[in-house]
């Protein structure tokens, strides 16, 4: 009899389970019973409508909370990335300790995407402007340190040292987990291994997951040194009173030798080609593809002989059920918020079959996941008056440090193909001498370090072949503690590079409580609200301009940073076009996820994506895929990796990359 799986929920881990349920490969009788076979129908709903292809448009770009944003709605012009904007770069090595986001890199190869990859990597000697005053990180020492009365002379370095300190407490560069399975088992059984005076509220023992990270930090830190560090840092959602032992490792991630890429057609590029292939291997299989855009999950409940049973509702009237269907199994792709919507239309009723989602246990689950709102305003200029490279009238008093250097192996081959002598390829890619794939901001520095790892001069031709191969522009950030909170310098990126060059930066990069301080001026002192904030689905209809006032505000934040605290706004010039993201809207109501404190992640991980399994005697083919969840939150890799593991394990699809060394989702203590 033939099959329909149904998908609800266009976004990464949506795209990511209809192509793996389509080009995954089974090995035994049980999984090909599952595995979707000609004549079988595959469903994939939205609420949105992305463009995917000139046969699928839609009000923006595709990729959920990615959105890139190209400068006119020109694919041809500079672009931003007002969500999700990178990945963590991953180099092939199956060990344990081998970083990166296996999976995404992973994907973009398969998809043919590789050669449009590019570094995206942040400055080594980023801008700050903290209370009133302008420095750079390489100026921060005990004689000019930060406006911080910090504990331990801490406002003498940077201000993420503050989760060094509070890191040591169980981790140290010389101990603790130092992969992917063994960070599993610390947010597990991590606990605090050193003694602790008695005026510290905790004490030798404590465990970290049962503890608050803003809690931990403030008694750590004190109040001084937890402010330089909670605004020093950039992002407020990393010092929330979320899970410690979660918080040690994803602050971790910000330490340097992370190497970020992207696409340079726009990250939202990788869903668009996701979503093409999707149409050719159900073409190719004899599947019918369904693609519904506009169309909401209303409610889903499981059925006495084991079927899915669903109603949708319109975008244009998204709270009232206007169809219904059935399912073999059904994936809600989404995050909390979005689940809870849907949990919300059984809630107050009595059913035949399992209400899944509003089992106590299931909701007390669903609950580990901390909404994290996030906003980001875009903004393209003619010229790159902020950048340390820049020579016009209006250049920056304080530029960005955004000219850097770095080898990577796209470099090492180019230099090749240029008759760089090959044993000073050979030594700049051994890794004892640190040279492959790290930044440096200074230009000597970079010379200097490549001539004692090749323990030889180089010519002036050699210098200038090395600095023309190797010369990258960073993202900055520049960081500060008003409401902007990050500013993320993208340039000149347009693929057009004949046309007149357009420069681009996300003038406001924050999350949490800052982004209501942009929200009360998307309508102005002189206009009232007609559109409840719950109903109002922003995300999904795409970057909307931003009003005068709000350029105005901005101007007058970015003007503090990069020109001091008593210049105009003026000094900034009028953007050509400005546009936001509020992610604290629905459906999403979240940028990103964290996890609370007081749960088991692991298990969380692994009962929360067949939520029945919390159910006593139930066995339901509903599940839940996406970052919220996942051992990546904020990251795609999470996405896929959630939808990776559902289908590895219920499926019996044989994973995609090599998992020994790299557990998808934690496997809770195995």
């Amino acid at each position: 009899m033939a099959k329909t799986y149904s998908i609800f929920g266009a976004g990464a881990s949506g795209l990511y389970t209809a192509w793996r349920l389509l080009n995954g490969i089974v090995d035994s009788e049980s999984a090909k019973a599952k595995q979707l076979q000609t004549g079988d129908t595959l469903e994939l709903f939205d609420w949105g409508q992305y463009f995917f292809n000139k046969d699928n448009q839609g009000s923006r770009e595709a990729g959920a909370r990615v959105c890139t944003w190209h400068y006119k709605d020109d694919p041809n012009n500079s672009y931003l990335e007002v969500g999700g904007m990178r990945y963590s770069y991953w180099d092939g090595n199956n060990d344990g300790k081998s970083g990166g986001h296996r999976l995404v890199t992973k994907v973009i190869e398969q998809l043919g995407l590789k050669p449009l990859s590019v570094p995206f990597n942040e400055s080594t000697n980023p801008l700050f402007y903290l209370r009133t005053k302008n420095m750079y990180l390489n100026d921060i020492t005990s004689s000019n340190p930060a406006p911080y009365n910090a504990d331990h002379y801490a406002a003498a370095d940077s201000p993420d040292t503050g989760f060094n300190t509070v890191e040591n407490l169980a981790v140290t560069a010389d101990s603790g987990p130092s992969t992917r399975a063994e960070w599993c088992k610390f947010y597990q059984n991590g606990v605090i291994n050193v003694d602790l005076p008695d005026t510290s509220v905790f004490k030798k023992g404590d465990k970290l997951s049962d503890i608050g990270y803003w809690n931990l930090m403030f008694d750590q830190l004190g109040s001084e040194g937890f402010a330089y560090t909670a605004a020093g840092n950039g992002y407020t959602s990393n010092v929330i009173n979320w899970n410690s032992a979660v918080a040690f490792q994803a602050n971790n991630e910000f330490t340097p030798g992370t190497e970020y890429r992207t696409l340079k057609t726009g990250y939202s590029s990788m869903f668009n080609a996701l979503f093409d292939d999707i149409l050719r291997l159900a073409k190719e299989s004899g599947v019918t593809f369904k693609y519904q855009p506009n169309t909401r999950l209303h409610s889903i409940l499981s059925t006495i002989d084991g079927k899915v049973r669903y109603t949708t509702a319109t975008r244009a009237n998204p709270n009232k059920k206007n169809a219904e269907g059935f399912a073999d199994a059904a994936w809600m792709a989404m995050p909390r918020a979005s689940i809870e919507m849907v949990a919300q239309a059984t809630r107050y009723e009595d059913h035949e079959g399992t209400d899944v989602l509003n089992d106590t246990q299931v909701q007390l689950y669903l609950e580990s996941a901390i909404l994290q709102p996030s906003y980001k305003v875009g903004m393209f200029f003619k010229d790159p008056w902020w950048a340390n490279n820049y020579q016009g009238d209006d250049a920056a008093t304080y530029p960005a440090q955004i000219n850097s250097y770095e080898v990577t192996q796209d470099v090492i081959n180019n230099l090749g193909k240029q008759g760089f002598p090959p044993g000073y390829l050979d030594a700049m890619k051994d890794p004892k001498n640190n040279i492959l794939e790290v930044p440096y901001a200074s230009t000597d520095i970079f010379i200097k370090s490549v001539e004692h790892a090749i323990q030889a001069r180089l010519t002036v031709p050699q210098e200038e072949q090395l600095l023309a191969a190797s010369e990258r522009n960073t993202i900055g950030p520049s960081v500060t503690d008003t409401p902007i909170r990050q500013v993320v310098y993208f340039g000149n990126n347009a693929l057009n590079a004949t046309g007149e060059p357009v420069y681009g930066l996300l003038a406001a990069y924050d999350d949490e409580q800052f982004t209501t301080f942009w929200r009360e001026l998307e309508l102005g002192p002189n206009q009232g609200r007609t559109t409840p904030v719950s109903q109002d689905t922003q995300t999904l209809d795409g970057p909307r301009t931003v009003p005068d006032i709000m350029v105005k505000m901005l101007r007058q934040q970015l003007a503090a940073v990069h020109f001091g605290p008593q210049s105009s706004y003026l000094s900034v010039p009028e953007p050509l076009e400005a546009r936001y993201m509020d992610w604290s809207l629905p459906p999403f109501n979240a940028g990103y996820h964290a996890y609370a404190a007081h749960y088991d992640v692991c298990d969380v991980q692994q009962k929360i994506r067949k939520p029945s399994q919390l159910i006593n005697g139930a066995d339901a083919n509903i599940f839940i895929v996406g970052e919220a969840y996942s051992n990546d939150q904020a990251w795609v890799e999470g996405a896929y990796c959630t939808a990776e593991s559902v289908l590895n394990d219920f499926f019996g699809v044989t994973p995609l990359i090599d998992n020994t060394h790299y557990p998808f989702i934690c496997p809770c203590g195995k």
